[in-house]
């Protein structure tokens, strides 16, 4: 069984994340801001075959992702998996008119975030002769645009780049990293941003429908694609060019149910 700590796991995608691991026997650290929402997140997940612990941890603070990277070691020996799933996303404005707070938010989780757990993670798998990397990219890393995404988009673009540039700095060491893109999941984030532009999200609702999964449909697939990823450079993606077609094209005969309902939308 896998050792793994997931960074920002406490709700969204990272929690689903979590207790996908820990449904099939792996032990977890998740991490987030807060006890209280460590203990909720916890709490939430319940009783599984594999153990499940939490520790606070601002990740643009190098010096608590590293005890969080301690405090994995000393519970579970170990650390096999290690996912910089930390982000946050912001998504109601264009450039211009994001207010400067939320730039400098977006651009320390995101970026300095991932960029800090990657250099822990790495240089304690170096040290310990294994492990897998993962990070988790989203809209915009591939240099797509999206009405709003433009601080979120430029730091998933950076985000690749900087993967990239890990894989083949690593490249002659044991060590796996890759990269998850993990689709257009109904998250807390997703939901509060949708209900900040309702009337916008209300236009494109149809679409939504047709592209957005649950956390709960997504996790499995990305955790069964972890655990089998034995190749650096890998590439994790749900949806995937060939299932947006195959759906938008469904979409003409056949209505969608409303996602979105069970979220208060």
């Amino acid at each position: 069984m896998a050792n793994v700590v997931i960074t920002g796991s406490t709700k969204g995608i990272g929690r689903g994340l979590a207790a996908e691991f820990a449904r099939l026997g792996h032990n977890v650290m998740i991490a987030g801001r807060s006890q209280q929402a460590i203990d909720e997140a916890v709490a939430e997940i319940g009783s599984q075959p594999g153990t499940v612990s939490g520790r606070p941890c601002e990740v643009s603070e190098k010096d608590q992702v590293q005890a969080l990277w301690d405090a994995a070691v000393t519970e579970f020996g170990s650390v096999d998996i290690w996912i910089n799933n930390a982000g946050l996303a912001r998504t109601v404005w264009p450039i211009l008119e994001t207010p400067d707070e939320e730039i400098q938010a977006m651009v320390t989780t995101n970026m300095f975030g991932t960029i800090f757990g990657s250099k822990v993670a790495i240089s304690g798998m170096k040290k310990q002769g294994h492990g897998k990397l993962f990070n988790m990219l989203g809209g915009g890393s591939d240099g797509e645009f999206f009405p709003g995404i433009g601080i979120y988009g430029t730091t998933k673009r950076g985000l690749n780049y900087f993967t990239d540039a890990l894989i083949k700095e690593n490249k002659d060491s044991p060590l796996v990293i890759g990269k998850i893109r993990p689709g257009m999941v109904i998250t807390e984030a997703v939901v509060r941003e949708a209900k900040a532009d309702l009337n916008n999200f209300n236009k494109n609702r149809k679409t939504m429908n047709n592209l957005c999964d649950t956390v709960e449909t997504v996790s499995p697939y990305l955790v069964d694609q972890i655990l089998k990823t034995e190749k650096s450079g890998t590439k994790i993606r749900w949806l995937t060019g060939a299932k947006i077609a195959k759906r938008m094209m469904l979409s003409r005969f056949v209505s969608q149910p409303d996602k979105f309902e069970a979220f208060g939308l």
